[in-house]
C-alpha cells in the first residue's frame, strides 16, 4: 500500500522575501526555517501577483493573475466561476483544512446582501474546511479568555505595549504573553488538527498573522533584536523628495498613518526617524522568530510521528512590507519590498535529494504554488492556472521555457480605509497599474498616469524614473510591448480550449 501523501502549506503574512538567513539576512535567528531551507529549495526571486492580502491570496489559491480573477482589492468579491486549490484537492479525495484566513469576499450573485461575510474584511475561500478561523477573531479571543486571561473591553488592546499609551515604534512587550499570542493559537489549532488525523492523508493550510502589524511582540521576542543591527532604510532624503516620483506615491507618502502599525502611533508613517524605523524592524524580526519557534514544534511533531518524509512542505507568504523604505509603511504601490515574498519548497521524494539546500535565482511567482501542490499529488492542473509547477527546480532542473520576467498588479481604487481614487481625480476602473520586471529593467504601466521605468543595474533602489529620458525611449516601447504580450498570452482561458465540432465537443490541451 503506498504511503500517504500529505501537504503542509505554511502561509505567513507580510514577510519580506529576502528576510531569510539563507538569502543573506544573517542577523535573523530562524533555526527551524533554516532547517527547512537546508532540506528544500529556496527561491530568491519569488513575487506575489498583487497586494494587499485579499488579491494576493486569491492569486495564491486560484493560480491566476489578478487580471483574470479580478478580486482586485480587499473586500472585492472573488467570482465563483473559478475553481481553487481547495476544490481541486477535494476532487483528489482530500478534505483541505485551513488554519488562519484567506480574506475572500463571496460572490454577491450567489448569496444575499445581508450575508455576514459582507460586513467584514473577508472570509474563508469556498472549499476549505476551517479548523481555526481568524477572520472575525472570535475563536482566538475565546481561547484566550478560556485560558483565564481577562480580556480588555477593546479586545485588540491585547496587542498594545505594556505600560502607558503613546509608544509608537517600541521594544516594550505586548500586553498578551507569548503563551497566549495569536502565533501560539494558530500553532495549537494546527497541531490539534494533525493529531486527529490518525494516519489518514491530509492537506493543511497553516496560516499565521505575523509579522503583520501591529508591530508589538510578546516577551521575550520584543527584545530579541537590537535596532542598531537592522539593515538601513532605503529612501529619498525627505518625504517631499520621494513624493516627486509619481502622483500615487505622493498620495501614500502623505497619507499613511502610523496608527495601523503601532496601535498608538500618532504621526504619519513618512515622519519616522531612522531610529524609529530601526526599532520597528527589530520588533518585526522578533515576530518572525516567534513564528520560527512555533514552526519548530510542528516540524518536530511530523518527525516524531513518522510523517516528515511523507509531507510536502511549502513556506510562503501573501505579500511583503515596506518597513519604512521609500518613506512607506504597509504593502502598497509598485516597489519590490511589497511584492517580493519568501518561497521554500521541501519535497521529500528521493528525486529531490540532489537539489536540497540550493537557491533558485530564476523568477518565480505565487501563481506557481497551486500547480506545484497538485502535480506533487498527481492531480490535474486546471487550465485556468497561469502558473507552473516548481517541482523541476526541486529535482535540480530548470525548464527550458521558464519565464524570464515577473508580473504583478496593484489596484488603488477607493475603499473605506483608503481614498487615492478621490485624491487623484481618477475613475474607479482606471485606478490600476501593472509591472513587468526582469534583471535589467522594471516598467510600471498605469491606466491613467504616466509610466515609470527603472534601470535596475544603475538604480536598484528605484529612485530615478527613466521613462521620460529620450535615451530610454526604445526601452520603454520594448517593455510596453512585453506588457501587451503578457496580457494577450495569459488572458482568462478557462473555456477557450473547448470547441464545438461536427463530431461534438472537442477539448484541446494548452
Amino acid at each position: 500500500m503506498p504511503a500517504p501523501k500529505n501537504v503542509l502549506l505554511i502561509v505567513v503574512d507580510q514577510w519580506r522575501g529576502l528576510m531569510l538567513p539563507k538569502l543573506g539576512a544573517d542577523y535573523l535567528k530562524l533555526p527551524n526555517i533554516d532547517r527547512l531551507c537546508a532540506e528544500g529549495v529556496t527561491f530568491r526571486n519569488h513575487f506575489t501577483q498583487a497586494v494587499p492580502c485579499g488579491p494576493a491570496r486569491a492569486s495564491l489559491l486560484t493560480g491566476q493573475y489578478v487580471m483574470n480573477h479580478r478580486a482586485v482589492q480587499n473586500t472585492i468579491p472573488l467570482s465563483l466561476r473559478f475553481t481553487n486549490l481547495a476544490h481541486e484537492l477535494r476532487r483528489g479525495g482530500y478534505d483541505p483544512a485551513l488554519v488562519g484566513y484567506t480574506t475572500t469576499t463571496p460572490d454577491p450573485r450567489h448569496t444575499a446582501p445581508s450575508d455576514p461575510r459582507f460586513f467584514v474584511l473577508g472570509d474563508i475561500m469556498d472549499g476549505f474546511h476551517s479548523v481555526g478561523a481568524f477572520e472575525n477573531r472570535d475563536a482566538y479571543f475565546g481561547w484566550v479568555a478560556g485560558q483565564g486571561f481577562e480580556l480588555p473591553k477593546n479586545r485588540d488592546d491585547v496587542w498594545l505595549p505594556q505600560g502607558a499609551p503613546g509608544a509608537g515604534a517600541t521594544d516594550r512587550p505586548a500586553v498578551i504573553p507569548k503563551e497566549l499570542s495569536d502565533t501560539a493559537w494558530f500553532t495549537e489549532r494546527g497541531l490539534t488538527y494533525l493529531r486527529g488525523r490518525a494516519g489518514k492523508p491530509w492537506f493543511l493550510h497553516l496560516g499565521y498573522y505575523r509579522p503583520h502589524p501591529p508591530f508589538i511582540a510578546p516577551a521575550p521576542y520584543n527584545a530579541m533584536y537590537r535596532p542598531e543591527d537592522m539593515p538601513k532604510v532605503v529612501r529619498a532624503a525627505s518625504p517631499a523628495e520621494e513624493a516627486k516620483q509619481n502622483a500615487l506615491l505622493a498620495y501614500y507618502v502623505n497619507n499613511i498613518n502610523q496608527a495601523s502599525f503601532f496601535q498608538d502611533g500618532k504621526a504619519k508613517g513618512s515622519a519616522m526617524s531612522e531610529a524609529e524605523v530601526a526599532q520597528m524592524r527589530a520588533t518585526y524580526c522578533g515576530l518572525m522568530t516567534e513564528i520560527d519557534d512555533h514552526l519548530g514544534r510542528v516540524f518536530d511533531y511530523l518527525k516524531e510521528t513518522g510523517q516528515w518524509d511523507d509531507t510536502l512542505i511549502i513556506f510562503t507568504c501573501d505579500h511583503g512590507e515596506q518597513l519604512g523604505d521609500h518613506h512607506l509603511l504597509g504593502k502598497i504601490g509598485y516597489f519590490d519590498e511589497s511584492y517580493r515574498i519568501p518561497m521554500i519548497v521541501r519535497d521529500p521524494r528521493a528525486e529531490a535529494n540532489g537539489a536540497r539546500g540550493s537557491i533558485v535565482e530564476r523568477f518565480t511567482e505565487t501563481i506557481d504554488t497551486m500547480p506545484t501542490i497538485l502535480e506533487w499529488l498527481d492531480l490535474p492542473v486546471p487550465r485556468q492556472c497561469d502558473g507552473h509547477s516548481l517541482l523541476p527546480f526541486c529535482e535540480g532542473v530548470t525548464p527550458a521555457d521558464w519565464r524570464t520576467e515577473v508580473h504583478y498588479e496593484f489596484d488603488f481604487r477607493d475603499l473605506h480605509y483608503s481614498k487615492p481614487e478621490t485624491a487623484l481625480g481618477l475613475s474607479m476602473d482606471k485606478c490600476a497599474l501593472a509591472v513587468v520586471q526582469d534583471e535589467a529593467f522594471k516598467y510600471v504601466h498605469f491606466a491613467a498616469l504616466p509610466p515609470l521605468l527603472f534601470d535596475l543595474k544603475k538604480d536598484p533602489g528605484q529612485f530615478v524614473n527613466c521613462a521620460t529620458d529620450p535615451a530610454y525611449a526604445a526601452i520603454v516601447a520594448e517593455y510596453a510591448r512585453k506588457m501587451l504580450d503578457w496580457r494577450l498570452g495569459y488572458a482568462e482561458r478557462t473555456l477557450t480550449g473547448y470547441r464545438a465540432t461536427p463530431k461534438g465537443l472537442e477539448v484541446r490541451a494548452a
